[in-house]
């Protein structure tokens, strides 16, 4: 390259505002090099790196013969900035100018063909046949794009077409793995997931993590520690993605002793403590039982974003301390930090618990008043279970008849609990013939209006529920669950379940337990076992 080039091309990789670009332009004009496509390609990525589309596209068009290159470089540029027309048009360019697109041209195409919205599947299929036409249907490059696409769209037939795609491929590379199984990850179709990354010749971290978090995003926690554990034994070192999904899977199970150890692992090798790890680990500990660690956390924090404040907000509101999140809300708002929808649920789940009826209205008036947010199913269902709390009940009913969104079982279930805590049978009725419709099968509504006619010794009416009950059918088909963490492992055990492995130890060990309190119960007082 020649000094001059050099010096131009230097100037150019330091350019950080239009200033500069102007600058840059200037110099290819007195050395005549405006007509350099490599220099014109240079200046273009530059244009691109700081927003100045339009300024990339006025020097291109000075150009009397571009190169490929030089289109591609445009072509990525409009890609960057969001221009996916400009980028098509940039495409038609080419073909006029009777040149070969590469794979490059084409990976940027398809990009673009994702932003256009609507149309863009149609779009993104005449681009595919313009693949296929100029013999770039077996690139790496191109193909891994094209999957993207497809599942982007998240249509049955894109997925099918993604996965055709990737099977017709005669070279795959990790990038392509990868990007098949975050599309399956996207979709929830775990079945397909676990599939292709059980079949994958080699993983990276970017592999495990998408695993992981597939797992995690359909409440399969359990399964994603043991993602991580498996991980953890073949020496893939994770990343703060990997950490902050791993620990919001303990934060789920309750798995207290390992979220504990990944936050070690954390600060003994170097991860920057960033808000995604950050929030994690606030919603970790409080969601475990420890708030302290919570809130050490949330104050050890350099940069905190609303995240963060929504963890630490929330885990005040499910521990009790109302006042204290409410005094936390107050404080993220001086940080001029805007709530969103996800805050109120807290602050008005805060106000439910403590029973601060006037604090809540006020909240739940605000929200969408002066912070522009929309109500949403978990806003009615806390502001009802506030209200039927309270004794309300009355406006509860009121609030859930005027409401904008169809009314689901969890909200005509607080109204059901406000009844019994209250003792309404009138409402109470109305709440269990609209659960009907909604959860025929769900017992726990009918236990519920059970309970509240023993309360007032009306057995007749509980014993006649109780026979409609069967004739309908309904009965507790989901027993209780509960897990235990030992040795980094989540052990999950239901109500006369026998699937786990050590369960005969386990009965073995229970019946001794309750031999031994009989023994204790039939002894004479004073005397020690």
């Amino acid at each position: 390259m020649l000094p001059r080039t050099n010096l131009i091309v230097t100037h150019l990789k330091q350019c950080s505002k239009i200033r500069d670009l102007e600058s840059g332009l200037g110099n290819m004009i007195k050395v005549a090099a405006t007509q350099d496509c490599f220099l014109m390609n240079q200046f273009i990525t530059a244009c691109s790196s700081v927003g100045a589309a339009d300024q990339a596209v006025s020097a291109a068009a000075q150009m009397e013969n571009p190169n490929v290159f030089v289109f591609n470089a445009m072509l990525k540029g409009f890609v960057e900035n969001r221009r996916p027309i400009d980028a098509v048009e940039c495409y038609v360019q080419v073909l006029r100018a009777q040149l070969s697109p590469t794979s490059y041209t084409f990976s940027s195409l398809v990009k673009a063909c994702g932003f256009v919205g609507g149309d863009g599947g149609r779009v993104g299929e005449s681009v595919h046949g313009q693949i296929w036409r100029h013999g770039l249907a077996s690139s790496v490059f191109v193909c891994t794009t094209l999957i993207v696409f497809y599942f982007d769209f998240k249509r049955i037939g894109d997925l099918n077409s993604a996965r055709r795609l990737f099977d017709l491929m005669p070279r795959r590379n990790i990038a392509s793995w990868n990007t098949l199984l975050d599309g399956y990850a996207r979709l929830g179709d775990v079945e397909s997931a676990e599939l292709l990354f059980n079949q994958m010749p080699a993983k990276d971290v970017i592999s495990w993590t998408t695993m992981i978090n597939c797992y995690s995003q359909n409440q399969k926690f359990r399964e994603a520690l043991g993602v991580f554990n498996e991980m953890t034994k073949n020496e893939v070192i994770p990343d703060e993605v990997t950490l902050a999904s791993v620990i919001s899977a303990c934060a789920h199970l309750g798995a207290l002793d390992l979220g504990k150890e990944i936050h070690h692992y954390v600060m003994q090798n170097g991860f920057d403590l960033d808000v995604y790890v950050g929030s994690s680990l606030i919603d970790m500990y409080a969601k475990c039982g420890s708030l302290e660690r919570s809130l050490l956390v949330f104050y050890k924090l350099r940069h905190k974003n609303l995240f963060c404040w929504n963890s630490i907000i929330e885990g005040l509101a499910v521990h009790g301390y109302a006042e204290e999140a409410l005094a936390m809300f107050s404080k993220m708002k001086t940080e001029k930090i805007k709530p969103n929808g996800v805050t109120f649920i807290s602050i008005l789940s805060a106000c439910a618990h403590s029973g601060l009826v006037e604090e809540g209205r006020k909240w739940f008036e605000s929200m969408t008043r002066d912070y522009s947010c929309p109500l949403q199913l978990e806003h009615y269902g806390c502001m009802v279970d506030l209200l039927s709390k309270a004794g309300l009940l009355e406006e509860a009913l009121r609030l859930i008849r005027t409401m904008k969104l169809e009314p689901n079982a969890v909200i005509w279930g607080a109204l059901l609990g406000g009844c019994k805590l209250h003792r309404n049978f009138e409402i109470a009725q109305i709440a269990v013939e609209e659960l009907k419709v909604l959860e025929p099968g769900n017992s726990g509504h009918y236990a519920l209006l059970v309970s509240l006619h023993t309360q007032v010794n009306r057995w007749s009416d509980a014993a006649n529920i109780r026979w409609k009950m069967k004739e309908l059918g309904v009965e507790k088909c989901s027993p209780g669950s509960s897990w235990i963490e030992v040795e980094k492992r989540v052990h999950q055990f239901a109500a006369s379940d026998k699937c786990h492995h050590s369960s005969d130890d386990i009965m073995s060990v229970l019946d001794q337990l309750d031999g031994q309190l009989k023994r204790a119960a039939n002894r004479p007082p004073g005397l020690r076992l």
